[in-house]
């Protein structure tokens, strides 16, 4: 079995929206909270950062771990690669420090959005939204 370690944002603004990243590698585009996979010898935190920043344009102080969450995803449903394969997902609470909003050119997502927690619910999202928020006690 591969795995995959990957840190995650869960950065939500004054106004009760959380920002959140449109991921298009899947069957079809669904929201995700910003982050992705770490590169060999990086700490989670830098992952964290360097992700927000690349697929939402804002730069962010990583704060407290809000949880650590494990999925398997069975080879019949891996995008690339053989055998199944373990996602372990380093989730943090993040906030704002500068940048602004802009879409990530030619990866996993195609735009970035603020969106109202009270519209989460009816969006086309990954089960990790979900994951985020509740870790955040946010749902």
């Amino acid at each position: 079995m591969d795995l995959r370690v990957a840190a995650y944002a869960v950065i939500v603004d004054d106004d009760e929206r959380v920002l959140l990243s449109r991921w298009i590698e899947g069957a079809k585009p669904a929201w995700t909270l910003p982050g992705g996979g770490m590169d060999p010898g990086e700490h989670p935190e830098r992952t964290c950062r360097r992700e927000v920043k690349e697929e939402t344009g804002y730069d962010v102080a990583v704060g407290e771990i809000l949880g650590v969450d494990s999925i398997v995803i069975p080879a019949r449903r891996r995008l690339s690669g053989t055998g199944d394969q373990q996602g372990l997902r380093i989730v943090y609470r993040a906030e704002i420090t500068g940048g602004s909003l802009a879409y990530e050119i030619d990866g996993s997502t195609d735009m970035a959005e603020w969106i109202p927690l009270s519209r989460v619910r009816s969006i086309e999202r990954v089960s990790l939204v979900d994951v985020g928020l509740r870790m955040a006690g946010l749902v």
